[in-house]
């Protein structure tokens, strides 16, 4: 509202007025330059776009009236932002009590890093807050973080902790997990002395296993978990375990049991006059065994039903089913034609999704090849998309690996923003796009991914000790796998209610990284100790693993 002609106003209305604009808001003094010194910009906050209007001017001198009016007032405020106190910052002192003089302050500018790695060895993607117990565990983001803390693009103040510039992460993967493409954002130092390519310095300091592509500067309001549109995964596994159990192994006992038919089985010959072979006489055969066009067929047919948008709250762990965030979109599921390395014949899938849950694609992937493999009707989807709680056990995590996020509908308003700019102006935002990078990318997932999956496969056979242990369970949990598709009551998770011969999971099968030759058999031949821990999480734990 504007303020009204004094000329026209009561001189007791004047008065009232003149003595109040003295008490008006005015930028505290602490951030004003001394009347002494240049006027310098703080540099450390955001370029926001702002008229300078709204910008703070330098108050005239005082008179001594004045000036001891806006003491009083600042007394009577005596608070800083949201109410706080505002302590003065003490000096800091060297070991002599000399004081430190200020660092200088670069400004900051949110950016988007595109970035990949290889996860074997890495406790998953993201960084753990400082404390006893996590000071050791070592994450992608924590390495790439201090790299940035090493040249420059993050100051010594923000060093301590990264929420001060933002950090977020389009994806966040498992332990052991890989990414051939993800992104984190957050707010860094781009001009930086001494460094004339960011890209290159930060490469520098990281380890071969993870790679900045690049970086894009972007608007200011960006986060990288909240604008991604979707992220696409890839899982790899060897054809073989589409094969059927074993005659007489646990599951195939209690499957047949329950009105299973191992006759009409796909490669149900694979087992004729080799039933009693070893593990290693099997394996070998196994890997030379290769899948025909009709079991590729059901398996797209398949993998075709997951498309939509469905209640997944079997395919995680957690939630239940009336829970509203179990609804995932899949936009396309596509399965590659198999390819031969060395010995073993490969399939690969990929999944685009808007976003997915904790061990969502491992356990699509292993409802996917499990009942492929077990012939079981694609009816049995919509039976667990629906209000029941069966058990879904985790393909191995070795498969799995984070392809790209991606950012269409940001990309498009970004378009539109710098149709009028040229690539020099302050405001242009380019878009955030992996395929220039797509060389690099490819050749870094060959030597650093493929490789690492293959000689995991081909030296320990990690992808058959998986099938192998659900071979030899005798429970009822997996009886929905049953060529009518429909959910048997004892395959069904009641609470509260004690399930007979429960499906326990190891943690060797979430692990990327061996060392030591053998190194899964004999975790395998562990007994408890190796079980997983089932313990539930708690919803903020559960909303941080979204990816």
């Amino acid at each position: 509202m504007d303020r009204p002609e004094e000329s026209n106003l009561p001189l007791a209305r004047k008065r009232t007025l003149e003595e109040s604009s003295d008490d008006l808001p005015i930028p505290s003094s602490s951030k004003l330059p001394r009347v002494s010194e240049p006027l310098v910009e703080n540099v450390e906050t955001e370029d926001k776009d702002r008229s300078p209007e709204s910008q703070h001017s330098i108050r005239p001198a005082d008179t001594p009236e004045t000036g001891k009016k806006h003491q009083e007032s600042q007394k009577r405020r005596g608070k800083g932002r949201k109410g706080r106190v505002e302590a003065p910052r003490e000096p800091q002192l060297d070991e002599d009590g000399h004081l430190i003089p200020k660092a200088l302050r670069y400004p900051k500018r949110m950016c988007a890093l595109l970035i990949g790695f290889c996860g074997s060895g890495y406790n998953g993607m993201q960084i753990q807050p400082e404390g006893e117990r996590t000071k050791h565990i070592k994450t992608i983001e924590g390495v790439l973080f201090n790299a940035l803390v090493k040249i420059g693009a993050i100051s010594q103040d923000n060093a301590d902790n990264p929420t001060k510039v933002g950090l977020a992460r389009a994806a966040r993967t498992d332990a052991g997990v890989h990414a051939a493409g993800n992104l984190v954002s957050l707010k860094m130092i781009l001009t930086i002395p001494g460094v004339d390519d960011i890209v290159a310095r930060v490469n520098e300091e990281l380890p071969p296993e993870i790679r900045l592509w690049g970086y894009a500067r972007t608007q200011n309001s960006f986060n990288a978990r909240t604008i991604c549109e979707s992220r696409k995964y890839t899982y790899y596994f060897p054809s073989y375990m589409l094969i059927p159990p074993r005659p007489g192994a646990g599951f195939t006992e209690k499957w047949c049991a329950n009105g299973g038919d191992m006759k009409i089985l796909p490669a149900s010959s694979f087992w004729h006059d080799h039933i009693l072979g070893s593990k290693e006489e099997d394996l070998a055969r196994k890997r030379s065994w290769r899948i025909g066009s009709p079991q590729m067929e059901t398996l797209r047919t398949f993998a075709g039903t997951y498309e939509g948008t469905h209640n997944f709250h079997n395919f995680t762990v957690g939630r239940e089913f009336k829970d509203r965030s179990n609804m995932r979109y899949m936009k396309k599921i596509q399965i590659a034609d198999p390819v031969v390395h060395g010995e073993t014949e490969w399939i690969s899938v990929l999944f685009h999704g808007q976003s997915f849950m904790l061990h969502q694609v491992r356990k699509m992937m292993s409802v996917l090849v499990l009942g492929a493999r077990m012939g079981t009707s694609i009816r049995v989807l919509p039976e667990l998309f629906g209000q029941r709680s069966v058990f879904v056990p985790k393909m191995p995590a070795l498969g799995l690996l984070l392809e790209e996020p991606l950012f269409d509908s940001y990309n498009q308003r970004m378009t539109v923003i710098n149709e009028k700019l040229k690539p020099t102006d302050a405001d242009y935002r380019p878009p955030i796009d992996f395929e220039q990078y797509r060389d690099s990318i490819e050749a870094f997932k060959t030597r650093f991914i493929h490789k690492t999956m293959r000689e995991v496969e081909d030296r320990d056979g990690l992808f058959d000790a998986w099938l192998r242990s659900v071979d030899a369970y005798s429970g009822s949990d997996l009886l929905y796998l049953s060529p009518s598709g429909a959910v048997p009551d004892n395959a069904v998770i009641v609470k509260g209610r004690q399930r007979d011969k429960p499906f326990r999971e190891r943690r060797v099968f979430d692990t990327t990284s061996f060392t030591a030759q053998q190194e899964v058999r004999q975790q395998l031949e562990e007994d408890e100790e190796d079980l997983e821990d089932d313990s539930p999480l708690n919803k903020r734990q559960l909303e941080e693993t979204e990816g």
